[in-house]
C-alpha cells in the first residue's frame, strides 16, 4: 500500500468512526499493525494514528526499533506469562488481561521494573470457548483482585466479538459491553478506572462505535488490500 492510499484510508475511517461515536464523545482508532512492515506503519503517523496494537510480543521485538518512537504501543493479543517481562518493557498498555495468574505476573514484572502497568481486562462476552477473556460472572472478582496488585492500573475493558456476516448480529454484544462499562463506572470500585472500552475491529467497528466503544482496533481497514465494510 502506498502512502496516499494509506492516508486516504485513515481519513475515511476517522470520519466514519467520529460520526458513529459522536454521541458518546468520540472513539480513538488503534491501528493494528501485526504483520505490517515498519515503513508502512510509520506512514500512518502522518494520518494521525498515534496508538498501535500488536498481537505478539516476538513480532514487536523484531520491529519496534524501526518504528516512530512517538507511537503508543498496546499489546492486544493473548499474552503468555513467559512473555510478560518483554511486554512490560516494551508496551504502554496490555489490553488482554483475562486471568489472575497473568495479572499477578504483570504486576510482579512491572514492580521489578519500577513502573505501574496500565491494563484492560478482556471479557469473553459471547462465551466463545476458543477465545480468551473472562466470563461475565468472573469479571468483578478479577477486577477486585487486579485492584489489589500494586504493579497494575486497570483502565477499562476489552472484548473481541464473534465473526459475523452482518455486524448487526453482534450489536447486542457491543451494547452489553457498554452496559458493563457504565455499571462499573457507577460502582467506582477502589483502584479501578473505567476510561477505555476497546471493542470493534475492521468489519464491525462502526456498530461498536455506535454502541459506545471509546477505542476501535483497525488493521485491515487501514493497512489491508481488501476493503473493510463502511
Amino acid at each position: 500500500m502506498n502512502r496516499e492510499e494509506l492516508l486516504s484510508n485513515i481519513a475515511r475511517w476517522q470520519a466514519r468512526i467520529g460520526e458513529a461515536s459522536a454521541k458518546w464523545g468520540g472513539a480513538t482508532i488503534c491501528g493494528v499493525s501485526k504483520t505490517i512492515d515498519p515503513d508502512t506503519i510509520n506512514m500512518a503517523w502522518d494520518g494521525g494514528i498515534r496508538i498501535l496494537g500488536e498481537n505478539r510480543v516476538q513480532e514487536l521485538v523484531g520491529k519496534q526499533d524501526r518504528l516512530n518512537p512517538g507511537f503508543e504501543i498496546h499489546l492486544i493479543g493473548r499474552l503468555q506469562t513467559n512473555k510478560v517481562k518483554q511486554a512490560v518493557e516494551r508496551v504502554a498498555m496490555i489490553q488482554s488481561v483475562d486471568r489472575e495468574p497473568l495479572a499477578l505476573e504483570i504486576s510482579r514484572r512491572a514492580e521489578a521494573a519500577g513502573k505501574v502497568m496500565p491494563v484492560l481486562v478482556q471479557v469473553n462476552i459471547a462465551r466463545e470457548p476458543q477465545k480468551a477473556g473472562v466470563d461475565e460472572e468472573e469479571l468483578l472478582p478479577l477486577l477486585r483482585r487486579c485492584a489489589e496488585l500494586p504493579g497494575l492500573s486497570v483502565q477499562g475493558l476489552m472484548a473481541i466479538m464473534p465473526i459475523a456476516g452482518d455486524p448487526e448480529d453482534v450489536r447486542p454484544l457491543f451494547r452489553q459491553m457498554r452496559r458493563w462499562f457504565d455499571r462499573l463506572r457507577e460502582m467506582d470500585l477502589p483502584g479501578i478506572g473505567m476510561n477505555t472500552l476497546s471493542m470493534g475491529m475492521s468489519d464491525d467497528c462502526v456498530v461498536a462505535a455506535e454502541e459506545g466503544a471509546t477505542m476501535v482496533r483497525l488493521g485491515r481497514a487501514l493497512f489491508g488490500a481488501r476493503p473493510a465494510k463502511i
